[in-house]
């Protein structure tokens, strides 16, 4: 699962994700149907980067651009989907300074309802194993199928809170990989429920109580978590350093990178609730996160805001983070990290509290999210 910031401070969404396997006839489905979103969205892609002018609002992007994704996948829900998959990508790219002409769509195939409703009518969770899909054969006949889903024991129980507490979720089938065996097609995939953090935090099982009065802030960076520890009058309690270098260098499986990166989120999260930490302040990720969610790969690395793969590790870290926090009763809030690495301020810190660049950047995190409670 995940976490993904929206482009604001204030929302962010946790992502479960559910396994399923399809044979014969539902694989086919589901293969036509993330493929025409796939066409779909390419198409808007190109014309997107071929437009003088584009709407400035949500309402303008969808009125301009309806029709041509509708002649492609004929459902409104999936439409929109598309629509804001794409205008995403060209907003994060306007907020990042990268040119939106140098980004290419990397290789998936998925496809979503991004409105937010309960239930979803495209994508309908039914029970914590049963999901009901809109899928499209490649003449584009509609059809309903169910899906046998699987996930762990505790977001079961959050998927039932969902369920019991009508919470409305934004949903995504994502394939990940299919073959032919003995003459039928088999297809491997996720069902994706991202709902709000709030959400998740409400009713997520807890490890213990945090009857800690102090808060911390956090600088992620390649090859280490700075944590730092304040009280309310920002004054500073203790300050420790977590090393992730194996997990970056090359060579390093995904696999083995995500295990050394969850040990070390565990002690850090440990370290934090042990030394009196009820509230964790983390760096927005959120544009970040939504290009990596969006699969998007782009050949300006050179930009000094965007070296993509830097900040998608980053970010990957940021995310773990943030969801395992609620293990150990500890409240996680993002700011905004201007000024938190490069600023007058910074110096400061660094030559007042003898602090290397890394630690006063956390330290200034957490000055900032005082700021905000």
């Amino acid at each position: 699962m995940g976490i993904y910031p929206s482009s604001g401070l204030k929302v962010s969404y946790v992502t479960i994700v559910m396994g399923f396997n399809a044979s014969d006839e539902k694989a086919r489905l589901l293969l036509s149907t993330a493929w025409l979103f796939k066409v779909a969205t390419h198409r808007l892609f190109n014309i997107v980067k071929q437009s003088p002018v584009l709407p400035a609002s949500d309402i303008g992007w969808k009125s301009a651009f309806y029709k041509v994704v509708y002649d492609v996948i004929p459902n409104r829900r999936y439409s929109y989907g598309v629509i804001t998959l794409v205008r995403s990508i060209y907003e994060s790219c306007r907020q990042l300074g990268v040119d939106f002409k140098s980004i290419e769509l990397s290789d998936w195939l998925m496809f979503q309802q991004s409105e937010k409703e309960y239930p979803p009518r495209s994508i309908t969770l039914k029970s914590p194993s049963e999901v009901e899909v809109t899928v499209f054969s490649y003449s584009k006949e509609s059809k309903r199928i169910a899906l046998r889903v699987s996930t762990s024991g505790a977001y079961r129980k959050l998927l039932n809170a969902i369920l019991r507490e009508k919470q409305p979720y934004m949903p995504r089938i994502y394939v990940k990989s299919w073959n032919v065996r003995d003459g039928k097609l088999f297809v491997r995939g996720e069902l994706q429920v991202a709902i709000p953090t709030d959400f998740y935090y409400k009713h997520m099982p807890r490890a213990s109580a945090n009857n800690g009065k102090l808060y911390g802030g956090v600088d992620v960076n390649v090859d280490r978590v700075n944590l730092v520890v304040v009280d309310g009058d920002e004054r500073l309690r203790d300050t420790y350093t977590f090393w992730l270098e194996e997990a970056s260098r090359k060579g390093c499986s995904r696999h083995r990178a995500r295990s050394i990166i969850g040990m070390r989120v565990h002690e850090m999260l440990e370290y934090a609730y042990s030394h009196g930490v009820k509230v964790l302040f983390l760096e927005n990720p959120g544009v970040l996160g939504k290009l990596k969610l969006l699969w998007v790969r782009s050949n300006d690395k050179r930009h000094e805001n965007y070296n993509y793969g830097v900040s998608v590790f980053r970010s990957s870290v940021i995310e773990m983070i943030a969801l395992k926090a609620s293990l150990y009763s500890i409240e996680v809030k993002y700011v905004d990290p201007k000024g938190t690495t490069s600023s007058r301020k910074h110096d400061d810190v660094m030559r007042k509290y003898r602090l290397d660049r890394h630690t006063a950047s956390a330290y200034l995190i957490a000055l900032k999210g005082l700021k905000q409670l």
